[in-house]
């Protein structure tokens, strides 16, 4: 069996009207949740997870790897693959969708953001994201 990891992070800000949480809708499959992509080389789980979300969104982010959550599914035939989430706070960058991958994003009210994720193994990656933040 092939193992595949990929790395991304659940992206927040703070705005005026309280916390928001990035979501992007993915090219491959149509569903919505968070920037991630694959690790390459000798890179490092956390510099994975940064370059996917500059290419992906055009975001620059601080990332707190004292949350990491892990998703592991079959996306194929004797595949196995894990996505590694950590939190992240925006810090600058105009967002911008890589048209390659991304459909589109969007900046979510935290409280709704469960509402827009398709996959229910990311609805509970955001659940522990918020409890980790108490967002």
């Amino acid at each position: 069996m092939k193992r595949e990891i990929s790395c991304g992070a659940v992206i927040a800000r703070q705005t005026e009207n309280g916390r928001e949480i990035l979501l992007i809708r993915h090219v491959n499959g149509g569903h919505w949740a968070f920037p991630k992509g694959h690790m390459e080389g000798n890179e490092t789980e956390s510099e994975t997870a940064l370059r996917e979300i500059r290419e992906e969104t055009g975001l620059t982010v601080t990332l707190d790897t004292g949350f990491r959550a892990v998703v592991t599914y079959s996306p194929k035939p004797d595949v196995m693959k894990d996505v590694i989430y950590f939190a992240a706070e925006y810090i600058g960058g105009e967002a911008h969708r890589q048209v390659e991958e991304v459909t589109e994003l969007c900046w979510v009210p935290a409280e709704e953001a469960a509402a827009h994720i398709t996959f229910e193994n990311d609805k509970d990656v955001l659940r522990k994201y918020r409890e980790y933040c108490k967002a």
